[in-house]
């Protein structure tokens, strides 16, 4: 697998790490086919507007939850695995002990959530108590997930595309049977459990594969302090992320109500359905650009600045192709009710690009210790998403809540400039949305 042959990049240097990116592209897009023929387009049009609003309404509710069980384990586990990998059972074992205890402990609290919700929005919350409660059993499910972290430590992508295309795959089969026999909308509601479920079962059987057990595992009361100790910052933040990237949804259905929520759900699945981009490159390439750290600072910058610049050209080159394919997707492929989302997803899809950038800055904050920042920025974007969709969705309505969340990411991104010791890397971050390095690059060459 080689990088694509944009100016700057040296694809030999990554070759290890480009493999382990092929698979998991190759894993996403074909997983990503078949989740949006059944998932994003053909459940929309099975359910209408205001059913598809009540199945999206739980997850986005719990999302706030979810982010926050985690306890910032994800990546924290990730960098300790690479820096102790014979720590693993103890490490593993402590975040998952952690990650339990935390969603136990959630789950009052999002019956809490809702009731208050529910009193103080000026329409019915899209979803039942019953239905947000069955979907809550997610949060438990996911502790299993750290797992993940072992995979991404020992740079395994192409075993991580095996538990998640068959998932995606079995999960899309039985979501289609379920709408071939007209099955009601609760049967929809638990398949987001059985998700989950799929998910966890397979990287246990995996993780099996390797000759290990999550039996094997250990608690130790100290780890469990220091990854607390560190991880406080990015719970939060993964809270905050929520927020900024949810948020938008929840305000649209107690504003606007089912129907808008809806529409505006199949926007944020086609939108954000190329999320794993960032996430699978980033996760890929950063562990060959965490090599020259310690030993060539200026190639460590120079490799960050590179990575910009590609994710860079892969969102925008998006973002063009998905605004002017917006119309033509929406006549296709659903039906009249939904239309109006093709406006929507025109503004929707550049918030993309801040995304790509933010995912790969957001290793950097994590790499650099800097969980702080990473806290700071998203608190940051999620009360900005959060004012401006007061402000803006009762003014312009759903594509309203498209442009807070373009503005939002957008801010949030860029916050690294406010400090002195980000302020080089939010620089490297202007210079790829400006694509100043790659017209740098093509100028010199064509002078040569």
């Amino acid at each position: 697998m080689k990088l694509p042959a944009l100016p700057g990049f040296n694809p030999e240097a990554f070759d290890k790490y480009l493999k382990n990116t092929g698979w998991l592209m190759l894993a996403r897009v074909g997983s990503l086919f078949i989740k949006m023929l059944i998932t994003a387009i053909a459940l929309p049009n099975y359910l209408g507007t205001s059913l598809n609003g009540t199945l999206n309404y739980p997850l986005a509710f719990l999302s706030f939850f979810i982010g926050a069980i985690t306890l910032g384990t994800d990546g924290l586990v990730t960098r300790q695995l690479l820096q102790y990998p014979t720590k693993e059972n103890v490490l593993l074992g402590s975040a998952f002990r952690l990650r339990i205890v935390a969603a136990l402990l959630a789950l009052p609290l999002i019956f809490v959530t809702y009731e208050v919700v529910a009193h103080y929005s000026s329409q019915q919350p899209a979803a039942s108590l019953a239905q947000v409660g069955i979907v809550s059993l997610v949060c438990l499910l996911n502790s299993v997930n750290i797992i993940d972290s072992y995979f991404q430590s020992t740079i395994q992508g192409k075993k991580i595309m095996l538990v998640q295309v068959g998932g995606n795959i079995f999960s899309a089969a039985i979501k289609l049977l379920l709408i071939l026999f007209k099955a009601p909308i609760d049967y929809f509601i638990w398949m987001l459990v059985g998700d989950a479920l799929l998910l966890s079962i397979g990287y246990v059987v995996l993780y099996r594969k390797q000759g290990k057990s999550i039996f094997q595992w250990t608690y130790d009361a100290q780890t469990a302090k220091d990854l607390l100790r560190i991880g406080w910052p990015l719970a939060f933040s993964a809270i905050f992320v929520s927020l900024y990237m949810k948020i938008d949804q929840l305000m649209i259905s107690s504003m606007l109500g089912n129907s808008p929520l809806g529409i505006y759900t199949t926007v944020v699945n086609l939108s954000e359905s190329w999320y794993f981009i960032p996430v699978a490159i980033s996760g890929s390439l950063f562990p060959a650009i965490m090599g020259f750290r310690k030993n060539n600072p200026a190639q460590y910058q120079k490799r960050l600045g590179q990575l910009y610049d590609l994710l860079v050209v892969l969102s925008v080159g998006i973002a063009i192709c998905m605004t002017f394919a917006s119309p033509y997707i929406y006549e296709l492929l659903y039906k009249p009710e939904y239309f109006e989302g093709h406006r929507i997803l025109q503004v929707h899809i550049w918030a993309g690009v801040f995304t790509f950038l933010a995912t790969a800055s957001g290793q950097y904050l994590i790499a650099e210790g800097y969980t702080n920042i990473t806290l700071f920025r998203t608190c940051l974007g999620a009360l900005t998403n959060i004012l401006l969709n007061l402000l803006f969705i009762p003014e312009f309505g759903m594509i309203g809540a498209a442009y807070a969340t373009l503005i939002a990411y957008f801010v949030a991104g860029f916050s690294l400039l406010l400090f002195k010791k980000t302020r080089a890397q939010g620089i490297l971050l202007v210079r790829a949305l400006l694509f100043i390095n790659i017209i740098q690059l093509i100028f010199n060459k064509s002078t040569k």
